[in-house]
């Protein structure tokens, strides 16, 4: 188990090569939708194909406006694109109380954990032998467990984790100002090719343009508010999956810092910049139950005190038993309970029931105490007690 675990971390990341079809079939749709967008469209507004003089002014500048614009969201979408694929989602990392192979030198250190088993024992994944952290799954694609993991995406080959959460948000952002750029500014160009004196062929690329990028921008408008909604919901994929299976509410998250803090979480803590591809969200993607930057603290003031509680790691089975055997020994060796003091060690009664002198021998010898009429050797549990003065 353990070779095979450290096998499949070892292996690279793009060795199944049939995997990467849909990247491809991402950047022909982009090419495809690039260049009837630039060539056709754009050309017409331009009039490249007229002299300078013979040019309408105002297309001319509505053209280069309207280029100007999609190239700027054209390049941060493929830049995201990019960075989505590449960046690694983050995973557990090695040793420090993860790695159930090793022994856990830090028991005593406490982390806190919301997510555990119904046994009150810490997650763990059976394929990488390591403790999980809250939020955390293991992708059975990537092979490997995945910190705050959103979902699998076949479209980027990855797994959206911790660190590129917001690679692919803005992805879905970009590429909706980028449709909708195209549906919206080419109709007018897709109402031009219905002319008697364009070529049908060129009528027909552009109608099925439009209604192929018309059918994209529904497609992936939706997404955007379906994870526009989890992200203002403090929740995941997993989760949002997860809750509906136990049919628990929506409206509520263990891990919600109001929608200030949710936001800032995926989109990182600086809001002019929650748009651009910068400022990543700060934290190791490890503890939930804490509020990461002070930034995020002040808008979580709601939060219950009882989601960060903090739990002490586990120890070993090994270190379990050595503590079990230590207790038994120490059991064993407690020393056995005193007797009960005997009268005539010491101790005599006098008449008014408070204790005076050691007994002379004579009295000794007679049995007697003073004058309680007690026998020597009678147990002081089982004398009577004496009357009240």
């Amino acid at each position: 188990m353990a070779g095979y675990a450290r096998d499949a971390l070892d292996r690279p990341r793009f060795g199944e090569h049939s995997k990467l079809v849909p990247v491809f079939a991402v950047i022909m749709t982009i090419f495809v939708l690039y260049s009837e967008y630039v060539l056709i469209h754009g050309f017409r507004l331009l009039q490249l194909d007229l002299p300078p003089t013979s040019r309408v002014d105002l297309e001319v500048a509505r053209g280069v406006s309207e280029l100007s614009f999609f190239h700027v969201f054209a390049a941060l979408l493929m830049y995201c694109f990019a960075r989505c694929i590449l960046t690694h989602p983050g995973t557990i990392p090695d040793g420090d109380g993860w790695d159930l192979l090793l022994e856990n030198e830090g028991n005593t250190r406490e982390i806190g954990l919301i997510e555990t088993k119904h046994t009150g024992e810490r997650r763990q994944c059976k394929w990488c032998l390591k403790y999980k952290p809250d939020r955390c799954h293991h992708c059975r694609v990537c092979n490997m467990c995945i910190l705050r993991m959103d979902h699998h995406c076949p479209w980027v080959y990855n797994c959206i984790g911790f660190r590129n959460h917001k690679y692919f948000f803005l992805v879905l952002v970009y590429a909706s100002v980028t449709l909708g750029i195209i549906v919206f500014s080419m109709f007018e160009t897709v109402w031009w090719s219905t002319r008697t004196d364009v070529p049908i062929p060129l009528m027909i690329l552009l109608v099925a343009g439009e209604a192929f990028a018309t059918f994209l921008f529904v497609i992936v408008t939706s997404f955007l508010a379906f994870h526009i909604w989890l992200m203002v919901k403090a929740m995941t994929t997993v989760e949002f999956c997860e809750k509906s299976l136990k049919k628990a509410s929506y409206n509520s998250s263990t891990y919600s810092q109001g929608i200030i803090g949710n936001v800032s979480a995926v989109l990182g803590p600086n809001p002019l910049l929650w748009l651009l591809p910068v400022c990543l969200p700060k934290g190791d993607g490890i503890n939930w139950s804490r509020h990461q930057d002070d930034s995020i603290s002040s808008a979580t003031s709601s939060r219950r005190p009882s989601e960060a509680t903090a739990m002490p790691m586990p120890m070993s089975g090994r270190q379990r038993r050595a503590e079990r055997t230590d207790r038994m020994s120490v059991i064993r060796k407690a020393p056995a309970p005193e007797p009960p003091r005997m009268l005539g060690e010491g101790l005599s009664v006098a008449n008014t029931g408070t204790p005076s002198h050691s007994p002379a021998p004579s009295e000794v010898s007679t049995g007697t105490v003073g004058t309680a009429g007690l026998r020597a050797g009678t147990p002081l549990l089982d004398r009577p007690s004496p009357p009240p003065p």
